[in-house]
């Protein structure tokens, strides 16, 4: 039976999570989902800032025009001039909150808080805190969420489904505690805030990144997902095949970083005329060529013009953590590669996070809203957080309130799960399929291997599933990540052009009719 009455369940404690439950809190009480530790999901990874006009030498029409270039032609321009718009005052929000952005005390400074500038972008409007803006963020909001007492977090459990009433409406999250035992959180409303599908990739910019779990959840009850073959690679992840997954921030090339290739040549101003500041689809893509036109395995971003106080001010993180690896950032270049970072689409939603089913709203990088179209703009994502999950709080004020009906399987019956080793060795196979043929540059005939890769793999683990009255976490956890790569394929073998992220060689150009966003549903794999 469903444990309790939720009124609005938050599945997910990143930026997009903590800033709904806080916008909400005072009108409904709020049950909020999050692991226990921060490691999980991408909001604390986030290094470069957080993208508004905040300038006096700005301004919203320059900010809306540098988003639909970099989205190729896919944006929803009422999408990207909503979240423009929003933006200001999103930021004032979080000042207000205590969030320590840099100040910048430069002589005749315009703006109280330093701006960088980043790739794609026309002007300096990034706001961040140093390097680590991501975690200077998440440390305000969650002490103000910890002190709020009508927010209850529980980070002993995970969600592993939705549920479903006799009408289709969402109804709450399907949860295991970390004993194996299944809890139903019934709940008016629910909204996923539970990150992308990077982790669908072997290497990402991320330790512990989602695989799209909220975005197969939303869609086994029906919700339709969108523009799924957009998934963007930084440019610039830390090149250590022996260490854990590092990002170098875009706002080092925003403040000169060049790269160089294992010649230590440069090679971008004969790529795009705006050089390493292109947008991040055109740098990963050159990058990856270069690679392969020099038989190596990495380039090289190089800052050593900056010199060392510089390096030392604005990239404090990131001078710290390479020199724990063994490489002085002052005196020598950083080795980096391109690596799975960001989902451009996801679960369909309104301006208000609405997906297309009764009670279900996704936020951050769960969803789609169109403000990305095929390919995000550096620092717009941090930006979509906060305007959407405050956006989404304005709907769910006004939510009726139906009352709690017949929730769907509520059996709590556990059995044992495969080794891990097993599970180990499944998710490694997809991920090594996706990295190998779905990722910057991808083929006709690879992805229709790749369908049937990944088709014969879900064939191996469907009667594994069939099987458990209840799938733990880590396999309820590979079944949406084996069925969103599925779909994801699916997405690219459909989009007969090339644009933004998603690259073929055999269509190479744009096609000729107006670009339409792609939709997929779960009922589609049969």
């Amino acid at each position: 039976m469903p444990h309790g009455n939720h009124d609005v369940l938050i599945i997910g404690g990143g930026v997009a999570g903590l800033v709904l439950a806080l916008e909400i809190a005072d009108q409904r009480a709020v049950t909020l989902l999050r692991p226990a530790s921060d490691d999980f999901g991408s909001s604390r990874w986030a290094q470069g800032g957080i993208a508004a006009v905040l300038s006096p030498s700005d301004n919203l029409e320059a900010h809306v025009q540098d988003t639909l270039v970099a989205g190729d032609g896919l944006c929803d321009e009422a999408a990207v001039r909503f979240t423009v718009e929003q933006g200001p005052e999103a930021i004032e929000w979080l000042l207000n909150l205590g969030v320590p952005f840099t100040r910048d005390t430069s002589p005749g400074a315009d703006y109280p808080y330093h701006l960088t500038r980043e790739g794609g972008h026309g002007a300096r409007r990034i706001i961040h805190a140093a390097d680590a803006t991501g975690r200077a963020v998440m440390a305000t909001l969650k002490a103000h969420v910890v002190a709020h007492p009508r927010i209850q977090v529980r980070d002993d459990l995970t969600a592993v489904g939705l549920l479903q009433d006799s009408a289709g409406r969402c109804r709450g999250a399907r949860c295991l505690n970390s004993a194996g035992r299944r809890l139903d959180l019934s709940a008016h409303d629910t909204v996923l805030a539970t990150g992308g599908a990077s982790g669908l990739y072997r290497y990402t910019t991320s330790p512990m990144p989602a695989s799209g779990e909220g975005m197969l959840m939303a869609a086994e009850l029906g919700a339709t997902l969108m523009n799924l073959e957009f998934q963007q690679f930084h440019p610039t992840c830390l090149h250590d095949p022996e260490g854990a997954p590092f990002l170098i921030s875009e706002a080092v090339r925003g403040e000169g970083g060049k790269l160089l290739n294992i010649h230590g040549e440069r090679f971008m101003p004969g790529i795009d005329s705006r050089a390493e500041l292109a947008p991040r689809d055109v740098v990963a893509r050159a990058i990856d060529s270069e690679m392969q036109r020099t038989a190596s395995d990495h380039v090289f971003l190089d800052i050593r013009h900056l010199g060392e106080a510089a390096i030392r001010e604005h990239f404090p993180t990131i001078h710290r953590h390479c020199a724990e690896r063994g490489i002085d950032i002052v005196n020598a270049p950083i080795p980096v590669v391109p690596a799975a970072h960001y989902s451009c689409g996801g679960v369909a939603t309104d301006r208000y996070g609405a997906s297309d089913i009764e009670h279900l709203y996704a936020i951050g990088e769960v969803a789609c809203t169109g403000l990305h179209g095929a390919n995000r703009m550096a620092s717009n994502s941090l930006l979509e957080c906060l305007v959407y999950a405050r956006s989404c709080a304005v709907a769910l004020r006004d939510a009726s309130r139906a009352p709690l009906t017949d929730a769907v399987n509520s059996s709590t019956v556990i059995e044992a799960a495969p080794p891990p080793v097993q599970l180990a060795e499944w998710r490694e196979r997809m991920r090594v399929l996706m990295s190998a043929r779905v990722a910057i540059v991808r083929h006709d005939i690879e992805l229709l291997k790749t369908a049937e890769a990944l088709a014969e793999l879900q064939q191996e683990v469907s009667p594994v599933i069939r099987q458990h009255g209840q799938p733990g976490i880590e396999l309820s956890s590979l079944w949406h990540a084996l069925r969103l790569a599925r779909l994801t394929v699916a997405s690219a073998q459909r989009r007969r052009e090339s644009r933004g992220l998603h690259y073929n060689p055999d269509c190479p150009h744009h096609a000729d009719h107006h670009p339409h966003p792609s939709r997929v549903r779960l009922a589609e794999l049969g």
